[in-house]
């Protein structure tokens, strides 16, 4: 089994239903502007299959259509802020915890200074 497919098992359930809503909100994007499953396909590069499988929310189409499914409804921009540093809260809280216990550590460096300098 490629490494591909074993990735796509372990998708979590809440992220395999965002790629379905995903999928569905581009479908009905595309109704809105009353364009054929052909037609938009034909804009977008891609077979009538590749753009059905999107609409459905598989979650093996590529990212590059995705983004250019984006891109057709002027929502591509906010590809570059989704795994923006400054939102990644897991790297955020590990950054706090780290800066916590070097506080301690001086801290406790600072205490046991003093108590040497009382001692001396």
């Amino acid at each position: 089994m490629p490494k591909t497919a074993r990735a796509l098992l372990q998708l979590p359930p809440a992220t395999a239903a965002a790629i379905e809503k995903l999928g569905a909100d581009l479908a009905v994007a595309r109704l809105r502007r009353k364009e054929s499953l052909k037609t938009w396909a034909k804009r977008m590069g891609v077979s009538v299959p590749t753009l059905q499988r999107l609409e459905a929310g598989d979650p093996a189409v590529g990212i590059g259509i995705v983004a250019t499914a984006l891109w057709l409804i002027q929502r591509d921009g906010e590809l570059g802020a989704l795994a923006a540093p400054e939102h990644d809260r897991g790297a955020i809280e590990m950054d706090v915890r780290a800066a916590v216990e070097l506080g301690r550590k001086r801290a406790q460096a600072s205490a046991e200074a003093r108590m040497q300098r009382v001692k001396d």
